[in-house]
């Protein structure tokens, strides 16, 4: 967990729809210290969801005044459609928490962010293969055979930016993934440049370095 002084740890959650990132998003938040980041999108809430869950809904023209203002640390228009992006002050949220921020979002919107926070770390999540990232998509029965196909091929190009990560979890099953997942975040926190002012502390409390 971040201490008052010490700036969020961020991770970065990402991976193509039907790969199962929200839930091991919620695998991630499960970690003690831990603070999802809250994104805006201009699409319309469903029957679901709850505004300040996981989104908070904005009218395209109340996003856009947010973009001149520089208010968001990443942002993309996803499929031509609909505006997401992740506030600046989620950050500030997290640091008033003491916590670590858990963003979930896409490769445009990672990339944007490691240029800004080069700290954070990406989480790439795969499915096994395509064939089960298809049936995933056929089981949850929400899109045409359209909308199914342009899944697919969005989640062949983003797949791509895998290597941009520092770690990818491949999501064969869900209970597995959801432990290496929580993982990562032990050891992203046990880093030795994330630790150093306490390690620094106990050298000193030896007498300094030899």
């Amino acid at each position: 967990m971040t201490t008052a002084q010490t700036d969020p740890l961020v991770f970065i959650v990402s991976g193509p729809s039907g790969s199962g990132k929200s839930t091991l998003v919620r695998k991630l938040v499960e970690v003690p210290g831990m603070l999802l980041s809250i994104s805006c999108t201009t699409r319309p809430a469903r029957a679901s969801e709850v505004p300040g869950q996981w989104y908070n809904f904005l009218s395209e023209e109340e996003f856009r005044r947010r973009i001149e203002a520089d208010e968001f640390l990443e942002y993309a228009c996803v499929f031509g459609h609909h505006y997401y992006g992740t506030p600046r002050s989620e950050l500030e949220r997290a640091r008033a928490a003491a916590k670590d921020l858990v963003l979930e979002i896409d490769v445009q919107g990672a990339s944007q962010v490691k240029r800004k926070l080069p700290g954070a770390v990406g989480i790439f999540i795969l499915p096994p293969s395509r064939e089960e990232l298809e049936r995933r998509l056929r089981a949850r029965g929400q899109d045409s055979e359209e909308e199914i196909e342009r899944r697919l091929e969005g989640a062949r190009q983003e797949m791509t930016a895998y290597s941009q990560y520092e770690y990818a979890v491949v999501n064969d099953d869900m209970e597995d993934a959801g432990r290496r997942i929580q993982a990562i975040a032990v050891a992203a926190r046990l880093a030795t440049g994330r630790n150093r002012a306490r390690v620094e502390e106990i050298l000193a409390s030896f007498g300094g370095k030899s």
